[in-house]
Protein backbone atom coordinates (compact mmCIF):
# COMPACT_ATOMS: atom_id res chain seq x y z
CA UNK A 1 0.00 0.00 0.00
CA UNK A 2 2.90 2.31 0.35
CA UNK A 3 4.10 1.97 -2.70
CA UNK A 4 0.81 2.70 -3.92
CA UNK A 5 0.38 5.98 -2.22
CA UNK A 6 3.53 7.07 -3.59
CA UNK A 7 2.33 6.62 -7.13
CA UNK A 8 -0.36 9.27 -5.88
CA UNK A 9 2.12 11.64 -4.96
CA UNK A 10 4.34 11.40 -8.68
CA UNK A 11 0.97 11.90 -10.52
CA UNK A 12 0.26 14.97 -7.99
CA UNK A 13 3.72 16.36 -8.54
CA UNK A 14 3.45 16.27 -12.29
CA UNK A 15 -0.36 16.90 -12.27
CA UNK A 16 -0.11 20.09 -10.13
CA UNK A 17 -0.23 20.94 -6.74
CA UNK A 18 2.37 20.44 -4.06
CA UNK A 19 5.62 22.18 -3.57
CA UNK A 20 8.50 20.63 -5.51
CA UNK A 21 11.50 21.01 -2.33
CA UNK A 22 12.60 18.38 -1.13
CA UNK A 23 10.51 18.09 2.12
CA UNK A 24 8.23 20.49 0.92
CA UNK A 25 4.25 20.66 1.45
CA UNK A 26 1.52 22.99 0.87
CA UNK A 27 0.04 24.99 -2.03
CA UNK A 28 -0.62 27.93 -0.39
CA UNK A 29 3.13 30.16 -1.72
CA UNK A 30 4.16 27.88 -4.51
CA UNK A 31 5.63 29.87 -7.93
CA UNK A 32 3.84 29.27 -10.68
CA UNK A 33 6.06 28.38 -14.10
CA UNK A 34 4.47 31.86 -15.39
CA UNK A 35 6.12 33.64 -12.37
CA UNK A 36 9.63 31.79 -13.09
CA UNK A 37 9.43 32.33 -16.65
CA UNK A 38 8.67 36.34 -15.83
CA UNK A 39 11.81 36.42 -13.44
CA UNK A 40 13.71 34.50 -16.29
CA UNK A 41 12.51 37.31 -19.18
CA UNK A 42 13.58 40.10 -16.61
CA UNK A 43 16.67 38.81 -14.52
CA UNK A 44 18.20 36.25 -17.46
CA UNK A 45 21.92 37.97 -17.85
CA UNK A 46 22.15 36.13 -21.66
CA UNK A 47 18.77 37.95 -22.74
CA UNK A 48 20.08 41.17 -21.26
CA UNK A 49 23.25 40.64 -23.14
CA UNK A 50 21.56 40.40 -25.60
CA UNK A 51 19.42 43.30 -25.43
CA UNK A 52 23.02 45.25 -24.95
CA UNK A 53 23.66 43.97 -27.99
CA UNK A 54 20.10 45.16 -30.10
CA UNK A 55 21.56 48.81 -28.66
CA UNK A 56 24.57 48.81 -30.20
CA UNK A 57 23.65 47.62 -33.56
CA UNK A 58 20.82 50.14 -32.89
CA UNK A 59 23.64 52.88 -33.40
CA UNK A 60 24.71 51.69 -37.07
CA UNK A 61 22.00 54.12 -38.41
CA UNK A 62 22.66 57.37 -36.92
CA UNK A 63 26.12 56.47 -38.22
CA UNK A 64 24.55 55.66 -41.44
CA UNK A 65 22.32 59.18 -41.69
CA UNK A 66 25.94 61.17 -40.62
CA UNK A 67 26.10 60.92 -44.63
CA UNK A 68 23.87 64.11 -44.81
CA UNK A 69 25.17 66.03 -42.44
CA UNK A 70 28.29 68.53 -42.46
CA UNK A 71 31.59 67.84 -40.99
CA UNK A 72 33.07 71.30 -39.06
CA UNK A 73 36.58 71.25 -37.91
CA UNK A 74 38.72 74.56 -36.77
CA UNK A 75 42.29 74.55 -36.46
CA UNK A 76 44.56 77.49 -34.84
CA UNK A 77 48.50 77.64 -35.83
CA UNK A 78 51.09 80.00 -33.89
CA UNK A 79 54.76 79.99 -34.61
CA UNK A 80 57.76 82.00 -33.08
CA UNK A 81 60.28 83.65 -36.09
CA UNK A 82 63.58 84.55 -35.87
CA UNK A 83 65.26 86.39 -39.04
CA UNK A 84 68.74 87.96 -38.91
CA UNK A 85 69.82 91.03 -41.37
CA UNK A 86 73.11 92.11 -41.52
CA UNK A 87 73.81 91.30 -37.90
CA UNK A 88 70.78 92.05 -36.36
CA UNK A 89 68.24 89.37 -34.91
CA UNK A 90 64.49 90.13 -35.59
CA UNK A 91 61.92 88.08 -33.97
CA UNK A 92 58.39 87.96 -35.07
CA UNK A 93 55.20 85.83 -33.95
CA UNK A 94 52.83 84.19 -37.07
CA UNK A 95 49.50 82.81 -36.29
CA UNK A 96 46.67 81.76 -37.88
CA UNK A 97 43.18 80.02 -36.86
CA UNK A 98 40.42 78.68 -39.37
CA UNK A 99 36.62 77.13 -39.25
CA UNK A 100 36.12 74.70 -42.03
CA UNK A 101 32.73 73.17 -43.22
CA UNK A 102 32.44 70.53 -45.19
CA UNK A 103 29.01 69.59 -46.54
CA UNK A 104 28.09 66.80 -48.89
CA UNK A 105 25.83 66.69 -51.43
CA UNK A 106 25.85 63.64 -53.62
CA UNK A 107 27.95 60.95 -52.29
CA UNK A 108 26.56 58.45 -55.19
CA UNK A 109 23.37 56.74 -53.19
CA UNK A 110 25.73 55.70 -50.72
CA UNK A 111 24.21 57.54 -47.85
CA UNK A 112 20.50 56.51 -48.41
CA UNK A 113 21.88 52.58 -49.13
CA UNK A 114 23.61 52.66 -45.91
CA UNK A 115 21.02 53.95 -43.86
CA UNK A 116 18.89 51.64 -45.35
CA UNK A 117 21.04 48.29 -45.10
CA UNK A 118 21.33 49.62 -41.26
CA UNK A 119 18.24 49.59 -40.50
CA UNK A 120 18.10 46.25 -42.20
CA UNK A 121 20.32 45.08 -39.93
CA UNK A 122 18.49 46.47 -36.71
CA UNK A 123 15.68 44.50 -37.68
CA UNK A 124 17.11 41.63 -38.12
CA UNK A 125 18.99 41.80 -34.77
CA UNK A 126 15.45 42.44 -33.16
CA UNK A 127 14.60 39.33 -34.40
CA UNK A 128 17.59 37.52 -33.27
CA UNK A 129 16.53 38.96 -29.89
CA UNK A 130 13.13 37.38 -30.14
CA UNK A 131 15.01 34.30 -30.86
CA UNK A 132 16.96 34.36 -27.63
CA UNK A 133 14.06 35.54 -25.45
CA UNK A 134 12.17 32.07 -26.88
CA UNK A 135 15.58 30.59 -26.01
CA UNK A 136 15.53 31.88 -22.32
CA UNK A 137 11.95 30.89 -21.64
CA UNK A 138 12.38 27.33 -23.08
CA UNK A 139 15.29 27.19 -20.90
CA UNK A 140 13.65 28.40 -17.62
CA UNK A 141 10.50 26.27 -18.53
CA UNK A 142 12.53 22.97 -18.92
CA UNK A 143 14.84 23.94 -16.00
CA UNK A 144 11.24 24.43 -14.01
CA UNK A 145 9.99 20.53 -15.01
CA UNK A 146 13.38 19.25 -14.59
CA UNK A 147 12.95 20.44 -10.61
CA UNK A 148 9.63 18.78 -10.73
CA UNK A 149 10.56 15.56 -12.05
CA UNK A 150 13.84 15.10 -9.99
CA UNK A 151 11.85 16.44 -6.66
CA UNK A 152 9.47 13.41 -7.66
CA UNK A 153 12.28 10.65 -8.67
CA UNK A 154 13.65 11.42 -5.02
CA UNK A 155 10.32 10.98 -3.50
CA UNK A 156 10.58 7.44 -5.70
CA UNK A 157 13.68 6.36 -4.50
CA UNK A 158 12.94 6.82 -1.24
CA UNK A 159 9.67 5.37 -1.27
CA UNK A 160 11.98 2.40 -2.84
CA UNK A 161 14.00 2.36 -0.09
CA UNK A 162 11.43 2.71 2.32
CA UNK A 163 9.97 0.04 0.87
CA UNK A 164 13.06 -2.52 0.84
CA UNK A 165 13.97 -1.73 4.18
CA UNK A 166 10.96 -3.09 5.41
CA UNK A 167 11.11 -6.13 3.01
CA UNK A 168 15.08 -6.79 4.84
CA UNK A 169 13.10 -6.86 8.26
CA UNK A 170 10.48 -9.27 7.14
CA UNK A 171 13.27 -11.35 5.77
CA UNK A 172 14.84 -11.42 9.26
CA UNK A 173 12.03 -12.27 10.73
CA UNK A 174 10.93 -15.01 9.04
CA UNK A 175 14.50 -16.30 9.32
CA UNK A 176 15.07 -15.65 12.79
CA UNK A 177 11.81 -18.16 13.33
CA UNK A 178 12.72 -20.18 10.32
CA UNK A 179 10.77 -19.80 7.67
CA UNK A 180 13.40 -17.89 5.81
CA UNK A 181 16.86 -18.69 4.81
CA UNK A 182 20.27 -16.62 4.53
CA UNK A 183 19.58 -15.68 0.95
CA UNK A 184 16.38 -14.08 1.63
CA UNK A 185 18.01 -11.64 3.88
CA UNK A 186 21.20 -11.26 1.86
CA UNK A 187 18.91 -9.82 -1.90
CA UNK A 188 16.54 -7.86 0.54
CA UNK A 189 19.70 -6.26 1.90
CA UNK A 190 21.60 -5.69 -1.50
CA UNK A 191 18.39 -4.12 -3.05
CA UNK A 192 18.03 -1.43 0.50
CA UNK A 193 21.89 -1.16 -0.33
CA UNK A 194 21.10 -0.38 -4.44
CA UNK A 195 18.17 2.03 -2.96
CA UNK A 196 20.17 3.79 -0.75
CA UNK A 197 22.92 4.52 -3.33
CA UNK A 198 19.39 5.37 -5.77
CA UNK A 199 18.35 7.72 -3.01
CA UNK A 200 21.90 9.82 -3.31
CA UNK A 201 22.59 9.86 -7.43
CA UNK A 202 18.59 11.01 -7.46
CA UNK A 203 19.71 14.00 -4.83
CA UNK A 204 22.46 14.74 -6.90
CA UNK A 205 20.24 15.30 -10.04
CA UNK A 206 17.96 17.58 -8.38
CA UNK A 207 20.70 19.64 -6.88
CA UNK A 208 22.21 19.73 -10.65
CA UNK A 209 18.71 20.72 -11.85
CA UNK A 210 18.18 23.79 -9.05
CA UNK A 211 21.35 24.79 -9.81
CA UNK A 212 20.30 24.73 -13.47
CA UNK A 213 17.10 26.68 -12.46
CA UNK A 214 19.25 28.88 -10.39
CA UNK A 215 20.98 29.82 -13.08
CA UNK A 216 18.59 30.81 -15.64
CA UNK A 217 15.63 32.16 -13.13
CA UNK A 218 17.86 33.84 -11.15
CA UNK A 219 16.52 32.86 -7.99
CA UNK A 220 16.61 29.62 -5.51
CA UNK A 221 13.97 26.97 -6.56
CA UNK A 222 11.74 27.07 -3.34
CA UNK A 223 8.23 26.14 -3.86
CA UNK A 224 7.47 25.09 -7.43
CA UNK A 225 3.75 24.32 -8.09
CA UNK A 226 3.69 21.49 -10.83
CA UNK A 227 0.94 23.15 -12.45
CA UNK A 228 2.53 23.27 -15.77
CA UNK A 229 0.08 22.70 -18.52
CA UNK A 230 0.81 24.48 -22.06
CA UNK A 231 -1.24 22.54 -24.09
CA UNK A 232 -3.96 25.93 -24.52
CA UNK A 233 -1.56 27.13 -27.11
CA UNK A 234 -0.04 24.37 -28.25
CA UNK A 235 -0.48 23.95 -32.40
CA UNK A 236 -3.34 21.62 -32.55
CA UNK A 237 -2.23 19.91 -35.53
CA UNK A 238 1.74 19.54 -37.90
CA UNK A 239 -0.12 21.90 -40.61
CA UNK A 240 -0.98 24.50 -38.77
CA UNK A 241 2.13 23.96 -36.88
CA UNK A 242 4.65 24.33 -40.25
CA UNK A 243 2.19 27.68 -41.47
CA UNK A 244 2.72 29.51 -38.57
CA UNK A 245 6.63 28.88 -38.30
CA UNK A 246 6.40 30.44 -41.55
CA UNK A 247 5.39 33.53 -40.36
CA UNK A 248 6.46 33.90 -36.80
CA UNK A 249 9.74 32.30 -36.37
CA UNK A 250 12.20 34.98 -35.64
CA UNK A 251 15.05 32.67 -37.18
CA UNK A 252 13.13 33.05 -40.53
CA UNK A 253 12.31 36.60 -40.37
CA UNK A 254 15.83 37.46 -39.28
CA UNK A 255 17.30 35.68 -42.14
CA UNK A 256 15.29 38.10 -44.88
CA UNK A 257 15.99 40.82 -43.16
CA UNK A 258 19.45 39.64 -43.35
CA UNK A 259 19.14 39.29 -47.08
CA UNK A 260 17.81 43.05 -47.63
CA UNK A 261 20.66 44.59 -46.01
CA UNK A 262 23.07 42.25 -48.31
CA UNK A 263 20.88 43.97 -51.26
CA UNK A 264 21.33 47.70 -49.82
CA UNK A 265 25.29 46.70 -49.11
CA UNK A 266 25.82 45.47 -52.61
CA UNK A 267 23.97 49.26 -53.47
CA UNK A 268 26.40 51.22 -51.00
CA UNK A 269 28.99 49.34 -52.61
CA UNK A 270 28.29 50.34 -56.37
CA UNK A 271 27.70 54.22 -55.39
CA UNK A 272 31.45 54.39 -55.26
CA UNK A 273 31.75 54.45 -58.63
CA UNK A 274 29.75 56.96 -59.41
CA UNK A 275 30.53 61.28 -58.45
CA UNK A 276 30.45 62.99 -55.24
CA UNK A 277 29.53 66.19 -54.72
CA UNK A 278 30.25 68.01 -51.60
CA UNK A 279 30.49 72.10 -50.59
CA UNK A 280 33.33 73.31 -48.63
CA UNK A 281 33.46 76.73 -46.67
CA UNK A 282 36.06 78.05 -44.77
CA UNK A 283 36.85 81.15 -42.51
CA UNK A 284 40.03 82.36 -41.62
CA UNK A 285 42.14 85.06 -39.96
CA UNK A 286 45.89 85.35 -40.09
CA UNK A 287 48.46 87.58 -38.19
CA UNK A 288 51.97 88.17 -40.23
CA UNK A 289 53.77 91.40 -38.22
CA UNK A 290 56.37 91.16 -41.37
CA UNK A 291 53.92 92.28 -43.82
CA UNK A 292 52.43 95.80 -44.02
CA UNK A 293 48.98 94.38 -43.30
CA UNK A 294 49.35 92.62 -39.94
CA UNK A 295 45.84 90.18 -40.34
CA UNK A 296 43.94 88.86 -42.82
CA UNK A 297 40.79 87.54 -43.20
CA UNK A 298 39.27 84.78 -45.56
CA UNK A 299 36.19 83.70 -46.23
CA UNK A 300 35.89 80.86 -49.29
CA UNK A 301 33.15 78.23 -50.46
CA UNK A 302 33.95 76.07 -53.00
CA UNK A 303 31.74 73.23 -55.12
CA UNK A 304 33.55 70.32 -55.59
CA UNK A 305 32.46 67.67 -57.82
CA UNK A 306 34.98 64.39 -57.89
CA UNK A 307 34.46 60.96 -60.60
CA UNK A 308 36.26 57.98 -60.06
CA UNK A 309 38.14 56.67 -62.74
CA UNK A 310 39.86 54.30 -61.32
CA UNK A 311 40.64 52.63 -58.27
CA UNK A 312 42.99 49.63 -58.62
CA UNK A 313 40.11 47.62 -59.31
CA UNK A 314 39.51 47.66 -55.71
CA UNK A 315 35.88 48.62 -56.06
CA UNK A 316 34.76 46.76 -58.61
CA UNK A 317 36.39 43.44 -56.20
CA UNK A 318 34.07 44.91 -52.87
CA UNK A 319 30.83 45.11 -55.28
CA UNK A 320 31.71 41.18 -56.56
CA UNK A 321 32.50 40.23 -52.82
CA UNK A 322 28.97 41.76 -51.87
CA UNK A 323 27.04 40.36 -54.80
CA UNK A 324 28.14 37.11 -53.30
CA UNK A 325 27.21 37.44 -49.82
CA UNK A 326 24.14 38.70 -50.85
CA UNK A 327 23.69 34.94 -53.03
CA UNK A 328 25.03 33.36 -49.56
CA UNK A 329 22.44 34.96 -47.48
CA UNK A 330 19.78 33.86 -49.75
CA UNK A 331 20.92 30.88 -49.94
CA UNK A 332 20.80 31.21 -45.76
CA UNK A 333 17.58 31.69 -46.01
CA UNK A 334 16.57 28.19 -47.57
CA UNK A 335 18.13 26.50 -45.16
CA UNK A 336 16.90 28.27 -41.69
CA UNK A 337 13.26 27.59 -43.70
CA UNK A 338 14.40 24.25 -43.65
CA UNK A 339 15.71 23.58 -40.43
CA UNK A 340 12.84 25.17 -39.21
CA UNK A 341 10.50 22.94 -40.49
CA UNK A 342 12.49 20.33 -39.32
CA UNK A 343 12.67 20.86 -36.11
CA UNK A 344 8.81 21.63 -36.22
CA UNK A 345 8.22 18.09 -37.55
CA UNK A 346 10.88 16.51 -35.17
CA UNK A 347 8.98 18.48 -32.07
CA UNK A 348 5.56 17.60 -33.02
CA UNK A 349 6.58 13.74 -33.46
CA UNK A 350 8.29 14.04 -29.81
CA UNK A 351 5.13 16.13 -27.89
CA UNK A 352 2.89 13.41 -29.37
CA UNK A 353 4.90 10.57 -28.43
CA UNK A 354 5.06 11.73 -25.40
CA UNK A 355 1.81 11.66 -24.75
CA UNK A 356 0.91 8.28 -25.76
CA UNK A 357 4.05 7.32 -23.48
CA UNK A 358 2.37 8.73 -20.42
CA UNK A 359 -1.07 6.27 -21.50
CA UNK A 360 1.52 3.68 -21.60
CA UNK A 361 3.18 4.53 -18.62
CA UNK A 362 0.16 4.79 -16.43
CA UNK A 363 -1.27 1.79 -17.71
CA UNK A 364 2.40 -0.18 -16.84
CA UNK A 365 2.18 1.27 -13.50
CA UNK A 366 -1.42 0.46 -12.62
CA UNK A 367 -0.74 -3.16 -13.46
CA UNK A 368 2.87 -3.29 -12.15
CA UNK A 369 1.16 -1.68 -8.55
CA UNK A 370 -1.54 -4.98 -8.47
CA UNK A 371 1.13 -7.41 -9.39
CA UNK A 372 3.48 -6.26 -6.91
CA UNK A 373 0.29 -6.30 -4.16
CA UNK A 374 -0.66 -10.13 -5.58
CA UNK A 375 2.97 -10.88 -5.19
CA UNK A 376 3.35 -9.60 -1.55
CA UNK A 377 -0.59 -11.72 -0.64
CA UNK A 378 1.57 -14.86 -2.68
CA UNK A 379 4.34 -14.89 -0.63
CA UNK A 380 2.69 -14.76 2.96
CA UNK A 381 1.28 -17.86 1.70
CA UNK A 382 4.22 -19.34 0.83
CA UNK A 383 3.52 -19.21 -3.25
CA UNK A 384 6.00 -16.44 -3.93
CA UNK A 385 10.10 -15.80 -2.70
CA UNK A 386 11.52 -12.79 -1.72
CA UNK A 387 13.22 -12.31 -4.50
CA UNK A 388 9.71 -12.23 -6.41
CA UNK A 389 8.69 -9.20 -4.18
CA UNK A 390 12.00 -7.66 -4.86
CA UNK A 391 11.65 -7.99 -8.39
CA UNK A 392 7.98 -6.79 -8.59
CA UNK A 393 9.05 -3.91 -6.73
CA UNK A 394 11.38 -2.70 -8.97
CA UNK A 395 9.39 -3.37 -11.78
CA UNK A 396 6.63 -1.01 -10.44
CA UNK A 397 9.56 1.86 -9.37
CA UNK A 398 10.82 1.28 -12.60
CA UNK A 399 7.54 2.00 -14.53
CA UNK A 400 6.56 5.15 -12.08
CA UNK A 401 10.39 6.63 -13.43
CA UNK A 402 8.95 5.58 -16.67
CA UNK A 403 5.83 8.18 -16.06
CA UNK A 404 7.67 10.78 -14.57
CA UNK A 405 9.84 10.88 -17.78
CA UNK A 406 7.23 11.05 -20.30
CA UNK A 407 5.07 13.69 -18.11
CA UNK A 408 8.18 15.60 -18.09
CA UNK A 409 9.03 15.02 -21.78
CA UNK A 410 5.41 15.94 -22.84
CA UNK A 411 5.92 19.29 -20.86
CA UNK A 412 9.35 20.11 -22.42
CA UNK A 413 7.94 19.26 -25.34
CA UNK A 414 5.19 21.08 -25.85
CA UNK A 415 7.17 24.68 -24.63
CA UNK A 416 9.82 23.41 -27.68
CA UNK A 417 6.57 22.87 -30.36
CA UNK A 418 5.40 26.65 -29.37
CA UNK A 419 9.05 28.06 -29.15
CA UNK A 420 10.14 26.08 -32.59
CA UNK A 421 6.66 27.96 -34.00
CA UNK A 422 8.02 31.37 -32.66
CA UNK A 423 5.51 31.76 -30.28
CA UNK A 424 7.10 30.88 -26.92
CA UNK A 425 6.49 34.78 -26.33
CA UNK A 426 5.44 36.88 -23.23
CA UNK A 427 2.62 38.02 -24.79
CA UNK A 428 1.75 34.06 -25.94
CA UNK A 429 2.44 33.09 -22.60
CA UNK A 430 0.45 35.72 -20.62
CA UNK A 431 3.47 36.91 -18.19
CA UNK A 432 2.79 39.35 -15.87
CA UNK A 433 5.80 41.06 -17.46
CA UNK A 434 6.76 45.03 -18.96
CA UNK A 435 7.78 43.97 -22.12
CA UNK A 436 11.28 45.05 -23.30
CA UNK A 437 10.22 47.52 -25.89
CA UNK A 438 13.44 47.87 -28.60
CA UNK A 439 12.05 50.68 -30.61
CA UNK A 440 12.26 53.30 -27.62
CA UNK A 441 16.39 53.13 -27.50
CA UNK A 442 15.99 53.13 -31.59
CA UNK A 443 13.88 55.74 -31.62
CA UNK A 444 16.07 57.71 -28.72
CA UNK A 445 19.24 57.38 -30.94
CA UNK A 446 18.08 57.64 -34.78
CA UNK A 447 18.44 61.35 -34.64
CA UNK A 448 21.13 62.26 -32.39
CA UNK A 449 23.50 64.88 -34.24
CA UNK A 450 25.73 64.64 -30.81
CA UNK A 451 26.23 63.73 -27.39
CA UNK A 452 27.84 60.98 -25.82
CA UNK A 453 25.58 59.91 -22.92
CA UNK A 454 23.35 56.92 -24.00
CA UNK A 455 19.53 57.25 -23.50
CA UNK A 456 19.75 55.95 -20.19
CA UNK A 457 22.50 57.96 -18.71
CA UNK A 458 25.46 56.22 -18.85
Amino acid sequence: MRSRLKSGLVAVLMAGGVAATPGGSGVALAETIGEALALAYDNNPTLNAARAELRGVDENVPQALAGWRPTVSASADVGRIRTRTAGVDSYRTNSAISLSVNQALFRGFRTINSTRQAESIVRAQRESLKSTEQDTLLAAAQAYVDVIRDTALVSLSRSDLQFLVEQVRAARDRFEVGEGTRTDVSQAEARAAEARANVNISLANLNASRAIYRQVVGREARNLSADTSIDAIVPKTLDAALQTSETNQPLIRQSQHLVDAAIFNVKAVEGELLPTVSLDGTLSRTWNPSTNIDRTDTASIFGRVSIPIYQAGSVSSRVRQAKEELGQSQLQLDVVRDQVRANVVSTWGNYQAAAASIEAARAAVAASQLALEGVIEEQRVGQRTTLDVLDSQRELISQQVNLVTAQRNRIVGGYQLVSAVGRLDPGTLNLAVARYQPTEHYDAVRGQWFGLRTPDGR
